[in-house]
């Protein structure tokens, strides 16, 4: 069982080094992971997200490696007549590692070669130890049985000879010796190869390191301006909403990435291309000699449920799309920007929102007076307002190609929509769901968002009764969410509180609730909560 557990674990350490030398994402870890994640029917991604919010990607890491901890067990128990089922196991392992490498496609076939490494390093490692820890039974069971048993016959024989007993003696002796000496080497044997492979896995972490990146972020952040100041009155924090903007570690974040991308500035290239007039190949240099914006914009996740709080306001500094278009030209019958993430992960964002003066959309590069922290896309990322952010604000951004609708991304290939606008939204942050507070006036409160048409009024109403106006924060730009506070009397008992919000078209929320597939989630918050 330990030759197997400590083969396996060399096996993805070797994997794990062998990666940092060539690309992280090709660690057989991660690329069984992350092709897992891409063959999960959609239902189960909801229900995780749903179910474990941001930290679905831990707890799938993690259940990778109690499984594959189980099969090592299971394996071992299996090999101790012959090496044949923990070779296979670990064979499997390696086998599953080639071909997710094989089936990434931010990956090319050199990135199977960490996965080859662990195949190798598994099998030799086990091999090895097999041996060794069949030496040791061997003479173990020596040593229980077959040199006593000589001994027995001997004294059972009344004209056996001393020296015979001396020799049997002797024979008892330096098989319980080889025993020990067996086990011994075995036990060290298994501990030098786990040792190899944890160094390895640190190894390969080192490679991977953020140091150069952290430097890079250090460095960018001197030249990003400080955010603009928030009108007085922009939110109702006190009362319970979230901050106007949100810090960059309260961002929520939703992506594919198993493991966040590390992306060195040096080596950061992003090619516009596609139905151009003119292909552009940047380097970080070259995209912030342009003409840089700043844009205090609202992102939501199309998996945002009803109440959810995948939902963030944050200034962005960055370059304008729309330059960049103009710069490279546009032919005729171009749809859509196809865009690519380093991790392989594709979205589509409609021409047409891009090339509209008042969207603002960006290639940001800042956020919060800061270089775009790792987890939300350094060196560069699309921000596009008005749209949910799984076809418009792609991280880790190294490709974009101007093509037609008919090539699909990556969720579109999953059934979400070819077009998903922000819809109209409104959430209830204070009370919280089964909350007790005083009986008599109580001041509620939330937060609503239409992205790019803006929040009009928010009402909201108890136990059914008439809708009552709630007031409204201090708007800061269309592009941004709205907080409101209503102050309402309450009897005491339970409460149904209920919200809706009314957008700058005129559209008011509906009823009926309806989950995020395809295109975003919608019906009023309710919650439910007791006065005393």
């Amino acid at each position: 069982m330990f030759a197997s557990i400590s083969s396996v674990a060399l096996a993805l350490g070797i994997g794990h080094l062998a990666s940092g030398l060539t690309r992280p994402n090709a660690s057989p870890y991660l690329a069984v992971g992350n092709t897992a994640i891409d063959l999960t029917p959609e239902p189960v991604k909801q229900f995780a997200i749903r179910q474990f919010g941001e930290s679905n990607k831990l707890v799938l890491l993690g259940g990778m490696g109690l499984v594959i901890l189980l099969l090592a067990v299971i394996a071992g128990l299996l090999s101790r007549r012959t090496a044949t089922p923990g070779l296979a196991v670990i064979g499997a392992f390696g086998v599953a590692g080639v071909v997710a490498a094989s089936l990434r496609r931010d990956l090319t076939v050199l990135d199977a070669l960490p996965a080859v490494a662990a195949l190798v390093s598994g099998l030799g490692a086990f091999g090895w130890l097999h041996r060794l820890a069949s030496r040791s039974t061997t003479a173990h069971r020596t040593d229980d049985g077959t040199a006593t048993e000589g001994a027995d016959r001997d004294d059972a024989r009344e004209d056996a000879r001393e020296d015979a007993r001396e020799d049997a003696r002797d024979d008892v002796a330096t098989a319980a010796t080889t025993s020990a000496t067996s086990r011994r080497t075995f036990v060290l044997a298994a501990a030098g190869v786990t040792a190899v492979a944890g160094g390895a896995a640190v190894g390969g972490r080192f490679l991977t390191s953020r140091s150069g990146v952290d430097a890079a972020r250090t460095e960018i952040g001197r030249r990003i301006p400080p955010n603009p100041p928030v009108p007085r009155g922009a939110d109702f924090a006190s009362l319970g909403t979230p901050s106007f903007i949100t810090p960059n570690r309260a961002f929520y974040r939703v992506d594919t990435a198993l493991s966040v991308p590390t992306i060195r500035l040096d080596d950061w290239r992003l090619r516009i291309h596609g139905m151009v007039d003119k292909e552009l190949i940047l380097g970080f240099d070259d995209l912030i000699t342009r003409r840089v914006e700043q844009r205090t914009v609202t992102l939501t996740c199309v998996s945002n449920q009803v109440g959810g709080d995948y939902v963030s306001t944050a200034t962005f500094t960055g370059v304008p799309i729309r330059d960049l278009l103009d710069e490279v030209g546009v032919r005729s019958g171009a749809e859509q920007v196809f865009s690519t993430s380093v991790d392989g992960y594709t979205a589509g964002t409609p021409l047409d929102v891009l090339r509209e003066a008042d969207r603002g959309a960006l290639l940001a590069y800042g956020m919060n007076g800061e270089a775009l922290p790792v987890e939300h896309g350094f060196p560069v990322r699309m921000v596009t307002p008005g749209l949910y952010g799984y076809l418009s604000a792609t991280k880790w951004l190294v490709d974009m190609e101007l093509t037609t609708f008919d090539k699909q991304t990556y969720w579109e290939e999953r059934g979400w929509a070819e077009r998903a606008p922000i819809k109209t939204q409104s959430r209830i942050d204070r009370p919280q769901p089964f909350q007790k507070f005083p009986a008599g006036a109580f001041t509620i409160a939330g937060v609503a968002w239409a992205q790019p048409t803006a929040i009009d009024t928010v009402e909201v109403r108890v136990d059914g009764g008439p809708w009552q106006q709630a007031d409204l924060a201090t708007e800061v730009n269309e592009q941004t969410w709205r907080m409101w506070r209503a102050e309402l009397e309450f009897t005491p008992g339970g409460h149904d509180i209920e919200c809706r919000a009314t957008d700058k078209s005129g559209y008011t929320q509906q009823a009926r609730r309806v989950p995020p597939v395809p295109d975003g989630a919608t019906g009023w918050h309710s919650i439910f909560c007791t006065a005393t």
